[in-house]
């Protein structure tokens, strides 16, 4: 079905799409011959950005449009829509993928948390709910891709803000794909991406220089593609220093953390350091 979406004359509409996965993406949608949206906060990077996807884009300028977006603010996004469907018509590709990572602490400042789940979370539902039922009802095939992240899933120790977000992020998604697939003709699917180590503005910090085992963004939209060809929900993406192999395993620890009775978080509690050890010495991830 990918296939069909990512063509000429389609309409993808980006958020967080200044730098990025979502740059990345938006320029590999451009080059399919899509007319592509770039919705980031009002700055010099969102203008750049255009000027890049339009040099990818078969069409040129014509095919680009860059829409100041605050994700956060659900008129924002309606303005958004409006500005689409004026110059374009209807959405096929929707990527709900507008994220920071300021850091946060669980007594830290509320306004950390505040505004990871604003707009990490907030959003997605945001962008979901002003954009999904139109895409239902022109009734071609059509997506919509929500970045979650890792964290989400294991909840590492350290920024829990961004892990009750991406958390968030990948029950929502769950809820929507459910939704999609019983409403009677629906041509819409949710799929939720799962990317690994990226090297991007977020993830940089004072480094210019790629981490080895990084991916780059365009290897993650890569990924993506060849994973929404397959028609795969979970998008989970290794890198260049996580195999799929230990992912799952990680993954699966963390759910038997329920199962076994463990304390949460089990991985990083020094009573269960040497059997976490142990349990990825497996060959093949066993619960317990």
């Amino acid at each position: 079905m990918i296939k069909t979406i990512l063509a000429e004359g389609r309409v993808a509409v980006i958020t967080g799409a200044a730098s990025g996965i979502g740059l990345a993406a938006a320029c590999r949608f451009a080059e399919a011959g899509m007319k592509v949206v770039l919705a980031d906060l009002e700055d010099p990077r969102l203008e750049h950005a255009a000027e890049k996807v339009a040099s990818r884009a078969p069409s040129g300028t014509s095919a680009v449009l860059a829409v100041p977006t605050d994700v956060s603010d659900v008129t924002s996004l309606q303005a958004l829509r409006e500005d689409v469907e004026a110059r374009f018509g209807a959405v096929h590709l929707l990527m709900n993928n507008a994220g920071i990572g300021p850091g946060s602490s669980i007594f830290g400042p509320i306004q950390a948390w505040e505004r990871v789940l604003a707009t990490n979370l907030g959003g997605v539902i945001n962008g979901t709910r002003v954009f999904g039922e139109a895409m239902i009802a022109h009734g071609d095939p059509a997506v919509i891709i929500n970045t979650g992240s890792k964290q989400g899933i294991t909840t590492p120790p350290g920024d829990p803000a961004y892990n009750v977000a991406k958390a968030g992020v990948k029950v929502f998604t769950e809820a929507l794909q459910h939704e999609l697939r019983n409403r009677e003709g629906c041509a819409v699917s949710a799929h939720l991406l799962i990317p690994g180590f990226v090297f991007t503005g977020m993830t940089a910090g004072s480094r210019t220089d790629k981490p080895d085992a990084a991916w780059t963004p365009e290897q993650t939209v890569d990924f993506m593609i060849e994973s929404l060809d397959r028609g795969d929900f979970y998008i989970l993406c290794p890198d260049n220093d996580v195999p799929r192999a230990l992912d799952e395993k990680r993954i699966l620890w963390a759910a038997a953390d329920i199962v076994e009775n463990r304390p949460p978080l089990s991985r990083w509690h020094p009573d269960y350091g040497a059997a976490f050890a142990d349990y990825l010495k497996r060959d093949r991830p066993v619960l317990g």
